[in-house]
């Protein structure tokens, strides 16, 4: 069953060094508290969370769809339950720019008043606020975060009850939305098991009691595990919320790595690279070897790197400016001051420093000072050796700190 609605006032994530966005801006609850009660177990409704003024708004909406020069898919619309195709919001970007999927905001002002929900994607990449939040809060969890904003006409619902393949957050930012939150008819849904495989089974379960019957209002949150079935309607006005999708990892997906990791070594042994011999009556035979030296290899492999190297790849480290990186490697003298670049996922593997910009080998001399850098605290090139900041600074790795 879902956890009754809390209610968090005077929330300021600033004002409270060491405390994360998820206990000071969405749900009230401590990290352990969250992770022990709620964490892809029950939906949660907050109310009053925070004022999310400072994220996303309906200028912003503005801002992007008329003035940014957007491009699909960044932009999705959807109008009872469809999304409508990108022909019909999208046009040729005209002079000095060939591109034909841009979006048109004539075309899409005609979309929205005929009752379409307009589905800005991946906001981690294209607004910096939500750009911000998103990097801390998946910090906090540990999962990678996207973040889409679904701005609803009136009276208007944009997509039918379903469920997610990944928890979400929704944060209201205008308006008001009515939410229907039903438990799940498939719990824990891995990312290739999605809603439209049982179409059927929502739409029954779409028929009856709903567990969360709420209006959100500006500044209410609701957590959503994957799996849980919802629809949400605007009300009275255009309705503004900010849903952060959190790409949980899970112990299927370490199966994937382990079994991977385990094929890997295999690769090299002669015996499993033979081939099968001649007249065998289908592979009978030699299912228990191959199945004991999988067992095998699986019991000894490594599967961390492979696992690190993936969770690195799902997401991208904060924002770098070429030229405040170029005047730093310009100006760099012993009383630089520098510090590790943010959502790095750096970790040194003996002496290697993987991170998602590539990886970086060390002498023993270096690694001392690598380790400190790795602290995240503002550094001198002096204290680290100006020779090794500037090559961390050329990599991508450190930053100024002055900015």
């Amino acid at each position: 069953m879902s956890i009754p609605p809390t209610e968090l006032q005077d929330a300021d994530a600033d004002a409270t060094p060491g405390v994360g966005v998820l206990e000071t801006r969405l749900t009230g609850l401590t990290q352990a508290e969250f992770a022990r009660d709620v964490w892809a177990r029950t939906a949660l409704l907050t109310r009053r969370a925070s004022d999310f003024s400072d994220l996303f708004s309906a200028d912003a909406v503005d801002e992007l769809t008329s003035r940014r020069g957007l491009r699909t898919p960044f932009l999705r619309v959807a109008k009872d339950g469809s999304t409508l195709p990108e022909s019909s919001y999208t046009s040729p970007a005209g002079a000095g720019a060939t591109i034909g999927d841009q979006l048109d905001d004539t075309a899409l002002w005609r979309r929205f008043t005929d009752g379409a929900t307009l589905v800005l994607q991946a906001l981690q990449r294209t607004w910096g606020p939500v750009a911000d939040f998103s990097a801390r809060l998946s910090t906090e969890l540990g999962h990678p975060v996207q973040a889409n904003a679904y701005v609803t006409p009136p009276q208007n619902r944009g997509f039918d009850d379903h469920y997610d393949v990944h928890d979400v957050f929704v944060l209201q930012i205008d308006g008001t939305k009515r939410w229907l939150v039903r438990e799940p008819v498939h719990p824990d849904p891995l990312r290739d098991q999605p809603w439209t495989d049982r179409r059927r089974a929502v739409a029954e379960a779409a028929k009856g009691e709903a567990c969360i019957d709420a209006v959100l209002e500006p500044g209410d949150v609701l957590y959503l595990p994957r799996g849980w079935l919802h629809a949400a309607q605007a009300q009275g006005e255009v309705s503004i919320h900010l849903t952060l999708g959190i790409h949980s990892w899970t112990r299927y997906a370490l199966a994937e790595q382990l079994a991977q990791s385990a094929l890997t070594v295999l690769r090299d042994d002669p015996d499993m690279r033979s081939t099968l011999p001649l007249g065998v009556d289908g592979p009978d035979g030699e299912i228990d070897i191959v199945r004991e030296r999988l067992i095998a290899a699986i019991t000894k492999v490594d599967s961390a790197p492979l696992f690190h190297r993936t969770r690195r790849g799902q997401g991208r480290p904060a924002p770098l400016g070429p030229l405040a990186q170029l005047k730093a490697v310009d100006g760099l003298g012993p009383h630089s001051r520098v510090r590790l670049r943010g959502q790095l996922e750096a970790r040194l593997e003996g002496p290697r420093l993987a991170t998602r910009v590539g990886w970086l080998d060390f002498t023993a001399t270096d690694l001392p000072s690598v380790t400190r850098m790795l602290d995240g605290e503002v550094r001198t090139a002096g204290d680290l050796g100006v020779e090794l900041v500037g090559r961390l600074l050329r990599a991508g790795v450190l930053v100024p700190a002055d900015r």
